[in-house]
């Protein structure tokens, strides 16, 4: 909700010529703590406990988000202090993340996992959807402050779900670490040296960086399709609408998945080219169809991503290793939008959307060629090596486990 009304509170306060570059702007802002704080708060998760530590980041998270609500209720007509609140939810969120997403696989039965994923999937998708709706709604209906406060009061929840945790354990005995340089050197020395995982972050950041739509909907809802706010808000809830039906899809499905590989990168490509059509849509319900296929697409990657990386890590060193994805999960988009609103600015923003689907399908094609071994992924590669030789239930193992796999044998 407030990626939306911020957003759309921006090209509000600029002229039409500078819009696209304000826009963009939004991304840079954000990017910045996201890449200085990534690698210490993945540390942060794996030495200290990652309920505490998600806890007090949402705790300062809904404290920025009530400064920008009483900033705007009391008139707020220029941009710095949306870019300074935008960038200081963006370092909280750096060191939120990598607590809360690695907490995950401590909370749920490894053979549960994938579907874990999917359900955390259609939960996170489905407030992506009432979110921008409800911020078209209510910034049409009751003014941009109010927007904000919502918000605001929504973390509540996050809040209170945290509270109820009890006896949750963040890791296990003896694998606790320290912050430090040398712990940072160890997350970065496993990632980079694991193809699959590696390659698994670079897909994320080239389908965020090349195909971030998103930021100039204000602009297609304003100047090509002409629909207003409540518009607008129905266009940014369109690719979440199409990820719950993903998510929902693939809690059923996610389990019958043989080749994961093949199935992550063909998602990709039917991103890229959903984009494509959204940059050269001049219908509204085209456009919302185009981004619902484009958000489902990214929920079928994004699910699989995950449980690449989640079970092909340690414990240990899983708050590091998500902090590392989130440069490139966080950082893609952010500096996706930058890239958007400059070229918005010099082509025109159906140009920008249409080349960064264009470069989302040949980068997606090198990265492909380039890690045969994610080709090869299959789902019987994310089982845990059993200590006894057999897989689960007592079935044999048929294929190399996930260390050799990561080895690119």
């Amino acid at each position: 909700m407030q990626n939306a009304a911020i957003l759309w509170h921006v090209s509000l306060l600029v002229d039409p010529a500078h819009k696209g570059l304000a826009l963009g702007l939004v991304g840079l802002v954000k990017i910045v703590p996201i890449i200085a704080f990534s690698l210490v708060s993945g540390v942060v998760a794996d030495a200290l406990d990652r309920r505490r530590v998600s806890l007090v980041s949402n705790i300062l998270l809904m404290g920025s988000a009530t400064t920008l609500a009483v900033l705007t209720f009391r008139g707020l007509h220029v941009l710095w202090p949306i870019y300074a609140l935008a960038a200081t939810s963006a370092a909280l969120a750096a060191f939120e993340g990598p607590a809360r997403q690695a907490l995950v696989p401590n909370l749920v039965p490894h053979e549960h996992f994938p579907n874990a994923i999917s359900l955390n999937t259609i939960m996170f998708q489905a407030a992506s959807v009432i979110g921008p709706t409800a911020a078209g709604l209510v910034i049409g209906e009751l003014g941009m402050p109010w927007a904000y406060a919502l918000n605001a009061l929504s973390f509540l929840a996050a809040i209170g779900a945290l509270l109820a945790m009890r006896n949750v354990s963040a890791r296990t005995p003896g694998e606790t670490g320290e912050v430090s340089v040398k712990a940072i050197r160890e997350g970065l020395r496993f990632v980079f040296s694991a193809p699959i995982i590696r390659s698994s972050m670079l897909l994320d950041f080239i389908a965020t960086f090349f195909a971030s739509a998103t930021v100039l909907l204000p602009i297609f809802a304003q100047d090509i399709l002409k629909v207003g706010a409540h518009g607008y808000g129905i266009l940014y809830a369109a690719p979440s609408i199409g990820a719950v039906v993903a998510s929902l899809l693939m809690v059923h499905a996610v389990e019958r998945i043989d080749r994961r590989g093949i199935v992550l990168i063909r998602s990709i490509l039917i991103y890229g080219v959903a984009t494509v059509v959204f940059g050269v849509s001049r219908s509204f319900w085209l456009t919302f169809g185009a981004l619902a296929v484009s958000g489902a697409a990214d929920t079928v990657s994004t699910v699989l991503r995950n449980i690449i990386r989640q079970l092909g890590t340690p414990d240990h060193l899983r708050g590091r290793m998500t902090s590392i994805n989130m440069i490139f999960f966080m950082g893609g988009p952010q500096l996706g939008e930058m890239e958007a609103g400059a070229v918005a600015s010099w082509l025109g923003a159906p140009a920008s959307v249409v080349l960064g689907g264009v470069a989302c399908l040949g980068a997606t094609f090198w990265v492909a060629r380039k890690t045969p071994a994610l080709l090869r992924y299959r789902r019987r590669d994310a089982l845990p090596r059993p200590k006894n030789g057999e897989g689960p239930r007592g079935h044999e193992r048929e294929e190399e486990p996930v260390e050799d796999i990561l080895q690119d044998r």
